[in-house]
């Protein structure tokens, strides 16, 4: 280990919460490195194209930089933007397109170990993979035929064509409102009874409009159960009815989940129901000591109540815990769950 260059910090994921991590190793004078399986905030890249947040730009700010925009909500562009000028901003070192396969602890030091077999060497490791290169799955046949997507990105691909969506929460509403304003047929499955709760507060009266005025259709209370080449079979939950319809593409915009078989290769435990990690509420270190969990990663099926807003602030209270100093108190959703 002698003539191998351990680093006071490695970052597994470079999105959002990974690069507030790296901004407060930094500022601390810890030396550090993310690693990322893909681009710079690979995750908000593949965003649609014109999505816009939820949280105001002053929410999800990190490294105490500003973030000017023209509006109230940024959009994706600006959001790479952004993070793409803190990075550089603090100098922030990176390896990217790098996929961390395992996070291993010999002798007080992490080996961390990528799919093309490169190790790395820390004294503390800072999981913030998140959730988004993790798509659930719903298992039916036919999900993994080409004109089926977990993702969305934008309209002109499928103008003047038949798409059925599944699901019904912000990825699908959005999706299904820009769609229909591109020329395209849209249908959304969902099996609740109505859109959920959670779907942006602006977007309900805009989609449920468009319901009433047929120019989107809605199968509430089923379930897609087998796609097609060029159809969808639904099967209604109340009723047991089942109906095929017209399906040029299908997206499966059911959320997201963390990469639980990776968290457990690296050794932290996790709650076998709600897959959420086993972690100090404080100090956001595992059962694995030196090993910590930051941001959306901590999730577990709970996504919905962990985001860049409260993610962001795991990094200072981890750095604080690293450096032995008084701990960041973080006011946040998943001390909830």
């Amino acid at each position: 280990m002698d003539n191998k260059h351990i680093y006071d910090v490695i970052i597994v994921g470079g999105g959002p919460c990974g690069l507030a991590a790296g901004i407060e190793a930094q500022k601390a004078g810890l030396s550090h490195l993310i690693l990322d399986m893909g681009s710079l905030t690979e995750s908000i890249r593949q965003y649609p194209r014109r999505m816009r947040f939820f949280s105001t730009a002053e929410n999800i700010e990190i490294g105490g930089l500003p973030f000017p925009i023209s509006g109230v909500k940024a959009g994706r562009d600006e959001a790479l933007q952004y993070y793409r000028k803190a990075a550089a901003y603090y100098h922030l070192n990176f390896k990217l397109f790098q996929k961390v396969e395992t996070v291993t602890k010999a002798d007080d030091v992490f080996t961390v170990t990528t799919a093309t077999g490169e190790q790395f060497f820390a004294s503390k490791v800072i999981m913030a993979t998140g959730y988004f290169t993790r798509p659930r799955w719903l298992g039916i046949p036919g999900e993994e035929q080409a004109h089926v997507s977990h993702y969305y990105d934008e309209p002109f691909k499928y103008s003047f064509t038949n798409v059925v969506i599944i699901g019904a929460s912000n990825s699908a509403v959005e999706a299904a409102l820009e769609l229909y304003r591109h020329d395209v047929t849209i249908t959304v499955v969902h099996r609740g009874d109505d859109f959920r709760s959670t779907v942006k507060y602006w977007l309900i009266p805009d989609v449920k409009n468009r319901v009433k005025e047929g120019k989107i259709k809605t199968m509430f209370d089923s379930v897609v159960t087998e796609i097609g080449t060029d159809t969808v079979t639904v099967n209604n939950l109340k009723t047991g009815e089942e109906t095929s319809l017209p399906a040029d593409f299908v997206l499966v915009l059911t959320g997201y989940i963390p990469d639980a078989d990776l968290l457990r290769r690296c050794g932290i435990e996790l709650d076998p129901v709600t897959q959420v990690p086993v972690y100090n509420k404080e100090t956001f270190e595992t059962t694995v000591p030196g090993l910590y969990v930051c941001g959306t990663v901590m999730a577990g099926i709970y996504t919905e109540k962990v985001f860049i807003e409260n993610g962001r602030e795991h990094a200072q209270a981890i750095i604080d815990h690293i450096m032995g100093r008084e701990i960041h108190q973080v006011k946040e959703l998943i001390q909830r769950i």
